[in-house]
């Protein structure tokens, strides 16, 4: 992997692109040098508030992508990014059209499921997208319908949850595990990039060299995947824990309406009963007698 500078993280960040494959290369080299990360932190600021309206957006992906694949290996970049990433945000939120604020708030929505930083500090980035006064997006776990107000809805995909659901379910569509195209690059991999007993085919420094940048790619592809697949396993975790107490929270709507059918069937016959007795009587009463001077 290619050494640190400033110059060189200059012009990664000149060359990136907004494909997702261009965003996790350079997220990889970022983590892998994270001894450097509050000078990361610094000329990717910089380069943000330099890039094109139609690239800024690019940058807070790339900082996404970095904070949260690279918690497992150490906090520093959680860290170094925690004072700059609100003037990042009302940067490129003044900066970008409706269609960048609405990608902002996906990225604030999964900071704020992932508990991906404290709450003062995602309070400020709602408060940079919404206002004073827009309540900061709940996990499910946290919603807990009324009796009276989930009984109110007349169908499932009413309640406030499916909408968030029916996204999580559609983005594993795209999922790690269902890319072919990069399984089918990872299964052609030569066998020398992949078993160390066939290295003495290697005869001469140019054939070396070749077999080199080989494995270096092969390292930066598996581990792209691999952390691909670890965000998608967290995801599918997620959305388990989500179905679960979505689930529970049908069950517990339809044990409820159940109940009120219950109480309203009694409540009509009741009424029926009084009807059917009304009207009996208004049978048997005489007709009113008119006087005839009437």
């Amino acid at each position: 992997m290619s050494a640190f500078s400033e110059a060189a993280l200059e012009k990664k960040l000149s060359e990136l692109s907004n494909s997702q494959q261009s965003v996790q290369t350079l997220s990889l080299w970022l983590i892998h040098h994270r001894k450097h990360s509050k000078t990361v932190v610094n000329v990717w600021f910089n380069e943000l508030k330099k890039a094109q309206v139609s690239r800024k957006l690019t940058f807070l992906y790339l900082a996404n992508d970095v904070i949260q694949n690279s918690k497992k290996k150490g906090p520093e970049f959680t860290l170094d990014f925690a004072p700059v990433i609100v003037d990042a945000f009302k940067h490129v939120y003044r900066e970008g059209d409706e269609g960048c604020k609405k990608q902002l708030g996906r990225v604030l929505s999964i900071w704020q499921e992932r508990a991906v930083y404290e709450p003062n500090l995602l309070d400020q980035l709602s408060q940079v997208l919404y206002g004073e006064t827009k309540s900061k997006k709940r996990s499910y776990e946290e919603i807990h319908p009324d009796d009276e107000g989930f009984s109110s809805h007349s169908s499932p995909a009413e309640s406030p949850q499916t909408a968030d659901l029916i996204r999580a379910l559609q983005e594993l569509e795209n999922a790690a595990s269902s890319d072919l195209v990069l399984r089918r690059r990872i299964s052609s991999l030569p066998d020398e990039v992949q078993d160390s007993s066939l290295l003495h085919r290697i005869t001469d420094k140019e054939s070396g060299e070749r077999l080199s940048r080989l494995v270096e790619e092969a390292c930066m592809l598996l581990a792209d995947y691999s952390g691909r697949l670890a965000a998608e396993i967290d995801d599918r975790r997620q959305l388990t824990r989500t179905l679960t107490v979505f689930l529970q929270s049908q069950k517990d709507g339809l044990a409820q309406n159940e109940q009120k059918l219950e109480e309203y069937k009694r409540k009509l016959a009741r009424v029926t009963q009084v009807r059917k007795e009304l009207r009996s009587r208004l049978n048997n009463l005489p007709e009113r007698l008119y006087n005839s001077s009437n």
